[in-house]
C-alpha cells in the first residue's frame, strides 16, 4: 500500500520515487535540465519532445521562438549593468551592517524581522508575477518587450529560463532592487550615533526582503531545473525555504491563474484560500473592462 504523500502548505510533496512511478525517469529528455518534459512543467499532457512549427509548447512552439528572438543586444547590456551595480551596492550594505553589528543585536526581534522580510519578498514577487502574467501586452512600448516578454515565453516554454545565465535570469530584478539598496545604504549612513538594536532589526527586515527579491528569478529557475542542482539548493527546496519544484507546478496548469508567489511560495496557499487574485481580477475587470490573460492566451495559441 502506497504511503500518503506529505503535505506542505496544502500541496502534496511529490518525491523522486513518485516521479519515477509517474514515468518521468523514462523520458530521455529529463536528463538535459528538463529542456522539454517533466510532469511538473507539463501538467496539461503535452509530454514528449515537441516537433514542428505547430508544437503546442516548448522551444519549438511558434510563439516561443518569436518571443525568444526579441531578446536584443541592448537588453543584454542593460542587464549586465544592472547586475554589476546591484552587487556593488549590495556589498556596500553588507559591509555597513557588519561594521555596525554587535552580538546583542542578534535576538528574537531581528530574527522575526528577517522572516518578515522574506514574507514581504514573497508577496511582492506574487504581485509582480500576477501583474505581468495577467495584464498588458508584449506590443506595449518599452514595458512589453523588456518586462512582459519573458513572462509570455515562460508559459509556452517553461524551461527556457534553465538555458539562461544569471545575467539574463536576474538582470531586470537587479535593476528594480538597486534603488531600494541605495536607500538602505543611505539610511544606515545617516544614523549618526551608530546602529542600535531597533535599527538593526529594521535593516534585517529590509535586507532580507531585498536580497530574497534579488534572488527570486534564480530561485524560480531552480524550480524548473531537474538535474544538476547543487545539493544545498535541493535541501532548501525540500525545507520550503525557497520555492520547491512540486509546489510551483500548480501555477503551470493552464490558464496559469493561481500560486503566483515565487520566492518561497509561503503565501500561495493562504492567498488562494481567500481568493485574493481572482477577487482583484474581478474588481479590475469591473472597473476597466479589461479581461485577464488575453495577451498570454494570444501568444500561447500562435501557430506561425
Amino acid at each position: 500500500m502506497m504511503a500518503k504523500p506529505e503535505t506542505i502548505f496544502g500541496v502534496e510533496n511529490i518525491g523522486e520515487s513518485d516521479e519515477l512511478r509517474l514515468g518521468c525517469a523514462d523520458d530521455p529528455t529529463v536528463g538535459r535540465l528538463g529542456d522539454y518534459c517533466d510532469i511538473e512543467d507539463d501538467p496539461n499532457s503535452n509530454t514528449g519532445p515537441p516537433t514542428g512549427e505547430n508544437a503546442r509548447w516548448g522551444p519549438q512552439h511558434a510563439g516561443a521562438k518569436k518571443l525568444a528572438a526579441m531578446y536584443s543586444s541592448g537588453k543584454r547590456y542593460q542587464e549586465k549593468v544592472s547586475v554589476f551595480v546591484c552587487f556593488v551596492v549590495l556589498c556596500v550594505v553588507v559591509c555597513q551592517l557588519v561594521i555596525g553589528l554587535s552580538p546583542s543585536f542578534i535576538n528574537i526581534w531581528s530574527l522575526t524581522a528577517f522572516i518578515g522580510g522574506i514574507l514581504l519578498a514573497d508577496l511582492i514577487s506574487g504581485f509582480v508575477h500576477w501583474g505581468a502574467d495577467t495584464w498588458g501586452s508584449v506590443e506595449t512600448s518599452l514595458l512589453g518587450p523588456s518586462v512582459l516578454r519573458p513572462f509570455r515565453e515562460h508559459h509556452i516554454d517553461p524551461t527556457a529560463m534553465t538555458r539562461h545565465d544569471y545575467i539574463e535570469t536576474s538582470g531586470d530584478i537587479c535593476l528594480l532592487v538597486t534603488p531600494a539598496l541605495l536607500i538602505q545604504s543611505l539610511a544606515i549612513y545617516s544614523v549618526s550615533d551608530g546602529l542600535q538594536p531597533i535599527h538593526f532589526a529594521i535593516n534585517c527586515f529590509w535586507f532580507s526582503a531585498i536580497t530574497y527579491l534579488m534572488l527570486t528569478n534564480q530561485i524560480h529557475k531552480w524550480a524548473h531545473t531537474y538535474s544538476g542542482l547543487p545539493g544545498w539548493v535541493d535541501v532548501l527546496q525540500r525545507c520550503h525555504l525557497i520555492l520547491p519544484r512540486q509546489h510551483h507546478r500548480i501555477h503551470h496548469v493552464s490558464p496559469h491563474e493561481t500560486y503566483y508567489c515565487i520566492t518561497t511560495g509561503w503565501l500561495n496557499y493562504p492567498l488562494e484560500k481567500i481568493r485574493f487574485w481572482i477577487t482583484l481580477e474581478f474588481l479590475i475587470t469591473k472597473i476597466t473592462g479589461a479581461l485577464p490573460r488575453q495577451d498570454d492566451m494570444k501568444w500561447s495559441s500562435k501557430t506561425d
